[in-house]
């Protein structure tokens, strides 16, 4: 089942709808969608390494656009959603404190979750709930969400034959290693 979820991915880097595929997928990423557009990103550079860096830029625009949206759910739906809930255990109080300590802080916070593989969205929505500034939260959001999947492409392009060769001869392995993160990632925002 791997196997042919790993090759329809790599026929889809020759279909004309890979690109919007990649853009859909890195745009609800960041704001609903729980799988990191990773899974599309690496076939895709793998299949077609001399297109590398233009996968790279979309993924780029598309996820930073669609932190956008998940900036506006947090600022929008706070009040509705989640200020009665603070108000009715008493906690306004507490978020407020939170509010201002995420606020200096937040970029870091943006940095942090755009590079690696916690979700971004979290960071995305709890910006935009704590009024962190918005184009404080697009520079940062692009920073770091081009950083990681521009050093992605890069070294896909230049590695790329021995980074898919391992792939295909360890596919079991390496679809774990990629589970093993993705449920780390769930587990450390459930938790911590």
């Amino acid at each position: 089942m791997i196997r042919k979820l790993y090759d329809w991915t790599l026929s889809l880097a020759a279909s004309p709808y890979a690109l919007w595929a990649l853009a859909v997928i890195s745009f609800v990423e960041s704001s609903i969608f729980p799988i990191p557009p990773d899974i599309l990103l690496i076939p895709l550079i793998i299949a077609a390494p001399s297109r590398a860096f233009l996968i790279a830029g979309i993924c780029t625009v598309s996820s930073v656009l669609g932190g956008a949206l998940g900036y506006y759910i947090g600022a929008e739906l706070f009040d509705m959603v989640a200020r009665p809930i603070l108000e009715f255990y008493n906690k306004m109080a507490a978020f407020d404190m939170f509010k201002e300590r995420f606020n200096a802080q937040g970029h870091w916070a943006v940095l942090f979750a755009g590079v690696t593989p916690f979700p971004y969205k979290v960071i995305t929505i709890t910006s935009g709930a704590t009024d962190l500034h918005f184009w404080t939260f697009m520079l940062w959001s692009s920073i770091a969400r081009g950083l990681r999947f521009f050093v992605v492409a890069a070294l896909l392009w230049k590695y790329g034959t021995p980074i898919r060769y391992f792939i295909e001869q360890r596919l079991g392995l390496v679809f774990s290693a990629l589970m093993v993160l993705l449920i780390g990632a769930f587990f450390l925002v459930r938790y911590l």
